[in-house]
């Protein structure tokens, strides 16, 4: 399989990470691309570096307002003279009617969902690396390719039209998504990251081309909380065509191979022209953020499942953090969709 990546990813860096009110360390550091791709690499797959395509596919996917703050945020942060080399929101508008605030400060919390993306000097240009790494793959398919892997970096699904949060900024999912309809009337995002993909589903709420489907750990103990709940749907044009399936903490391979069947019963009669996977690895059963129980053999059913489908399919990267099985997860998942196709 072809693998999409760029070095960009290391510009961005995190440092700031909170968990029950105490800072620690992000888990979300360059190294995890690094073990990713060596892995890959070690496996035998073809790397490839991504084409520029601009800032027209981000524009389709997010607001002008967004992204002149994520291109601006860090020098206008700075200039402030006493702040943090990090950007961390400090006050959101929170559910009332707000106006959009000049201060900068007020900007990040309005644009900023959450301490766990934190912005530095480099993000936004590690964001575009992602999202070209995502449009790349896209253009494969779309010039005719079966499959393919974009290893993005910094990850995407809990990005928003005009919000970041959950170690996201850009959305390289919908973006692939969005891409893809130039040549498909339908396309799926199917996310099997341990967390729900609450920005992907917001992206797309009111749509009925783009189907929406994620397997994840029960929000109402897990992160994003607020949202992948099964009650929601859509609204609109786009009810009905976004599905939430949550499950219990700890679930195992069984388990969640079982309730992955209706879900691809969804997909399947929804016939989209390609899908798009977010391919979270941090379901592991020794994933630091642990919220599910998925084993490494477990990986390899969970890509023949998706295989099996018979779709042009690109696998985007999300989620999985510093586990030593880490790259073998992501080549287990490899082989187990190269085994059906």
């Amino acid at each position: 399989m072809k693998i999409v990546q760029t070095d960009k990813h290391k510009l961005h860096d995190p440092q700031f990470f909170m968990v029950r009110g105490l800072p620690r360390p992000s888990a979300e550091q360059p190294e995890r691309a690094e073990r990713l791709l060596a892995a890959a690499s070690a496996a035998g797959h073809e790397v490839i570096g991504p084409d520029s395509f601009g800032p027209a596919p981000r524009a389709a996917v997010h607001t002008p307002e967004y992204l002149r703050f994520l291109e601006a945020a860090h020098r206008e942060w700075q200039a402030q003279g006493d702040a943090s080399e990090e950007i961390l929101a400090n006050i959101h508008p929170g559910r009332y009617p707000p106006t959009y605030p000049d201060s900068i400060v007020g900007r990040a919390g309005w644009h900023m969902a959450d301490t766990a993306c934190p912005i530095g000097a480099g993000t936004f240009e590690a964001a575009c690396g992602a999202a070209d790494v995502a449009v790349t793959a896209a253009e494969v398919l779309l010039d005719g390719g079966d499959h393919i892997y974009g290893l993005c970096r910094p990850p995407g699904h809990h990005a928003y039209a005009d919000m970041a949060g959950g170690f996201c900024f850009l959305n390289n999912a919908a973006i692939a998504a969005q891409h893809l309809r130039q040549a498909h009337d339908r396309v799926a995002v199917l996310d099997v990251d341990v967390h729900h993909g609450n920005g992907t589903q917001g992206i797309f709420w009111r749509r009925d081309d783009v189907l929406t489907i994620s397997l994840h750990a029960d929000p109402r103990n897990f992160y994003p909380f607020f949202w992948g709940h099964a009650a929601e749907r859509g609204e609109g044009d786009g009810e009905g065509y976004n599905l939430n399936v949550p499950l219990p903490l700890g679930t195992g391979d069984a388990g969640w191979l079982a309730a992955l069947q209706p879900a691809l019963a969804t997909l399947r009669a929804f016939a989209p022209g390609a899908l798009v996977v977010a391919l979270g690895l941090d379901a592991y059963e020794g994933d630091p953020l642990k919220g599910l129980a998925i084993t490494t053999p477990g990986f390899a059913q969970i890509g023949a499942a998706i295989a099996e489908l018979g779709l042009p399919t690109v696998l985007i990267q999300e989620g999985g953090y510093l586990a030593p099985e880490l790259g073998d997860n992501l080549v287990s998942v490899l082989k187990g969709f190269e085994a059906v196709r």
